[in-house]
């Protein structure tokens, strides 16, 4: 099934993507082939140029990768039309992890010499991406704070090199969100290419395509799995010619292909995403709830909280504050690691969108690569904890909070 044929969402991510095998396998199978045979030289040729459908090479693609990269590209684009009023059409390409997609994204669309414009408190990976890899190829990173619109189109008029936008909404620990809407529409009054990484959020809460945005990521590890049996990392596109040309070019020469086992994973864990996304949501609400009513916390960083900043923005643009939350411990960095040594349900791991919940002390952990200055600029503070609240019985995750803290 490639087409949505006015289905619900919950249905394109049990049966969307999906091609009926030779063999009439009920699921895809695992496609465990490095190389594929041809009827004769001209059938090689004719799939080699694209005129012809056809696999050629295992780094190439993949049957089994295949349907995990339509089905999300269904997912983000459900409901939305392109300009002429018809399904808008994207194309997705699944990497082997988060990071290889944004890589890909970055060196497919920015030059030596160009320069992106992004804002404070992104995923560890990310920062460590911009700040210690991407200068050495001559691309530079502008950061500002993307709440202020006049500063941001200010700094882009000052500087012509910039040609591409950074966003990642909600962001990574701090659950900072910012207007997709606006800030697409100032980025694209000065001709900067924009991408998104939606994985907090995930196409179940968010769809930046709806703005304009020219490119979506996701870590696939995250909920888009939900089980934690595979790591993964997605780039969608919605100029075909760029995601069947330049895009797919540099992935196949950086070699960061995704495999088949893990699309597999990917897939099937997709086909439960909407209603894993539910109770995480719904236990998430509670959980923060209870948490900012805490004598030991200071503060809670949740987008369902009016007294969280960016709470207009997320109510704006997202269907649900999500999954996802951050605190503040009163006793700063020691009380963080007390905290998640003294953990008995909630797992104690870097990721996040599992079943069970996740708990990380970002300072100690995921943002240890990034300096102790710029870090708390960010908001990453010492005693920050981050939760990636699971589907557990809501009463048993909060039980372990109040003695993990008593």
């Amino acid at each position: 099934m490639t087409e949505q044929d006015n289905l619900g969402f919950d249905t394109v991510c049990v049966h969307g993507g999906h091609q009926e095998d030779g063999h009439r396998a009920h699921l895809t199978p695992i496609y465990a082939t490095s190389t594929y045979t041809y009827d004769s030289v001209e059938q090689a040729v004719n799939i080699f140029k694209g005129d012809e459908k056809g696999y050629i090479y295992g780094r190439f693609g993949n049957p089994t990768i295949n349907e995990a990269e339509d089905k999300i590209a269904m997912m983000e684009a459900y409901g939305l039309k392109d300009s002429q009023g018809n399904q808008l059409q994207l194309k997705a390409i699944l990497h082997a992890s988060g990071m290889g997609a944004i890589t890909t994204m970055v060196l497919a669309n920015v030059k030596a010499g160009e320069k992106i414009i992004t804002h404070q408190s992104l995923y560890g990976g990310t920062q460590e991406l911009i700040d210690k890899v991407l200068p050495g190829l001559g691309i530079e990173t502008i950061i500002v704070d993307f709440h202020d619109l006049a500063k941001t189109e200010e700094a882009i008029k000052a500087d012509k090199s910039i040609s591409m936008m950074y966003v990642e909404t909600p962001a990574n620990p701090t659950l900072q969100c910012v207007d997709l809407e606006a800030l697409t529409a100032l980025a694209k009054q000065h001709g900067l290419t924009v991408c998104a990484d939606n994985t907090f959020a995930t196409p179940y809460l968010q769809q930046p395509f709806k703005y304009d945005v020219d490119f979506v990521m996701h870590s696939t590890t995250k909920f888009l799995n939900g089980h934690g049996t595979a790591v993964g990392g997605i780039v969608i596109g919605r100029d075909l010619e760029k995601m069947n040309g330049i895009v797919t070019k540099t992935h196949r020469l950086l070699g960061g292909n995704s495999n088949a086992f893990e699309a597999y994973l990917l897939t099937n864990g997709l086909r439960t995403f909407s209603l894993r996304m539910e109770r995480h949501c719904g236990n998430a609400e509670k959980v923060a709830t209870y948490l900012n009513e805490h004598a030991a916390v200071s503060w809670v960083n949740y987008l369902g909280l009016e007294s969280h900043p960016d709470y207009a923005i997320g109510k704006k643009q997202m269907k649900h504050p999500g999954a996802m939350l951050s605190f503040e411990l009163k006793g700063g960095f020691d009380a963080g690691v007390k905290f998640i040594n003294s953990l008995k349900l909630c797992t104690s791991a870097v990721s996040l969108g599992t079943c069970d919940t996740l708990v990380v002390h970002a300072a100690s952990t995921t943002h240890v690569g990034v300096p102790r200055d710029k870090r708390v600029e960010y908001g990453i503070t010492d005693g920050l904890i981050r939760m990636s609240v699971g589907i557990e019985n809501v009463e048993d995750i909060i039980a372990d909070i109040e003695q993990a803290l008593s």
